[in-house]
């Protein structure tokens, strides 16, 4: 059997993309997902303070058992095994809390804790992080993010969160970025599958044009 490490690694190799469906609803879940999936994403995540996001995590768990589903914005140790219940597989926050880190860890899930300095970026790869989520992206320019590709292992992933858009991804990933979380320019509450789906081909499209 494919470890999760090994399909996180290979996911980010052929498209190094996280969905953020913050405010996805369980109802709409399937056919949001679809769409994105479809489109070519791997990597799907759905933050917490979304409505029922265990129900969700669950529902997409279970269509995609091809694409690695889980968890933002998780905040707590329980949060982590509450995610792994519903058949989440990735733990990702807007923080580095190393209570978080380490259980992920010790529960074979693929952990991308937030940082924004270099201090917290080595923290978080000394607790055993497979990622490092650069968060806010709209504090960390892609200057900075040259800067720290530079001092940080050669093989860490970096993925700015927050403000990124067709329009950034070029810049970011000529300074060192592996690759992106896209949030409310791919799925915002309210906004159809369709449409989600094609906000998604324009990122696959981007991306491939990096």
């Amino acid at each position: 059997m494919i470890s999760l490490l090994t399909q996180f690694q290979s996911h980010m190799d052929k498209l190094p993309l996280v969905a953020i469906l913050r405010g996805l609803k369980p109802e709409e879940a399937l056919a949001v997902g679809t769409a994105i999936v479809n489109a070519g994403f791997h990597i799907l995540e759905v933050p917490l303070n979304s409505p029922e996001p265990l129900r969700s995590i669950q529902i997409l768990s279970k269509a995609f058992p091809n694409a690695l589903v889980g968890a933002g914005t998780v905040t707590t140790a329980q949060q982590v095994r509450d995610i792994k219940a519903a058949g989440g597989q990735l733990i990702i926050s807007p923080h580095l809390d190393d209570n978080v880190v380490c259980e992920a860890v010790n529960l074979g899930l693929i952990a991308l804790p937030g940082v924004a300095t270099p201090s917290e970026a080595f923290r978080a790869l000394a607790l055993g992080a497979h990622g490092l989520k650069l968060f806010p992206a709209e504090l960390i320019s892609p200057a900075v993010v040259k800067s720290m590709r530079a001092v940080l292992p050669g093989h860490v992933k970096l993925i700015p969160v927050g403000g990124i858009g067709v329009h950034n991804m070029a810049d970011y990933q000529k300074s060192g970025a592996t690759g992106f979380g896209i949030g409310s320019a791919l799925f915002a509450p309210g906004k159809s599958a369709e449409a989600v789906g094609e906000s998604a081909k324009a990122f696959v499209l981007a991306w491939h044009k990096t």
